[in-house]
């Protein structure tokens, strides 16, 4: 009797449980029917795989950026002043005119001789012209030309001193300077400053205040030079207490000369 009534519950049950499946099925309306979407193996796995590969090619640029940051060595320019970088530019641009002229010149030379039908008396010409040029350089010749003059007097605090005069001669160079005087003296390649008990001497010549510099070139560079912020006209000002006043023209005269040097190795080239 217990095993007749034990089948029937599992009958009822299987029948319930058949019922409820077929409900389930049934689209009443009332609810949308979600259905899960396959998963696309394919395409998740290249996904990956790309995003994989990204990852690894910015760690390589990273890694090459890197080092060439630690390869790269700081440059020098860094360290200077935009003042000294600016002058620094006008220097530098004023040695490359100077030289682009002297090739012109070199060049214009060199194509009057081959041109020239008396090359003979084209040849003199030229000689005579180089040889105006060099007695300028050297200081056997007088000079005239737009420059400027400078004028520096006693310090008020404590006696100029050799190496700032003689830093004042290079800027100058530096700055296209063709030919000076400082006092009497006419300044060319040999010249020295030194120190005395008296004050300074310029090539064995006693100089006396105020200081009297004269420079033929471009008055605007040659000025720039002297006042830049920072430059040598602040050092005499404020280590010395002198004052520098520099003074455009447009007619420099340069009548101090020196006497042809005896060189005892040095020989022209026939």
């Amino acid at each position: 009797m217990a095993g007749k009534r034990t089948h029937n519950i599992l009958n009822r049950m299987h029948v319930q449980h058949a019922q409820d499946r077929e409900n389930d099925r049934t689209d009443t309306g009332s609810f949308p029917m979600v259905r899960k979407k396959p998963r696309k193996i394919g395409g998740g796995i290249v996904t990956r795989l790309m995003t994989s590969l990204l990852i690894v090619l910015l760690c390589a640029l990273l890694g090459f950026g890197y080092a060439i940051q630690l390869n790269n060595k700081t440059s020098s320019y860094e360290t200077m002043s935009e003042e000294e970088l600016t002058r620094l530019i006008s220097e530098t641009s004023t040695q490359v005119q100077n030289l682009q002229q002297r090739k012109t010149e070199l060049t214009g030379q060199l194509n009057s001789l081959k041109a020239a039908a008396n090359k003979q008396q084209e040849a003199q010409r030229i000689a005579k012209e180089n040889e105006d040029t060099s007695g300028i350089l050297s200081g056997r010749l007088p000079a005239e030309g737009k420059g400027v003059i400078i004028t520096i007097t006693q310090g008020s605090k404590e006696h100029i001193d050799a190496a700032t005069m003689f830093q004042l001669l290079e800027e100058l160079r530096n700055a296209g300077v063709e030919v000076m005087a400082l006092d009497n003296v006419r300044v060319v390649t040999s010249t020295y400053i030194s120190d005395t008990k008296k004050g300074l001497e310029c090539d064995g010549q006693a100089l006396k205040t105020p200081y009297k510099v004269k420079a033929i070139g471009d008055p605007q560079n040659l000025t720039n030079a002297v006042n830049i912020a920072g430059g040598v006209g602040s050092r005499f000002k404020v280590k010395f207490g002198a004052d520098v006043t520099v003074t455009p023209s447009e007619s420099v005269d340069i009548s101090e000369t020196r006497d042809v040097g005896q060189y005892q190795y040095a020989k022209t080239v026939e």
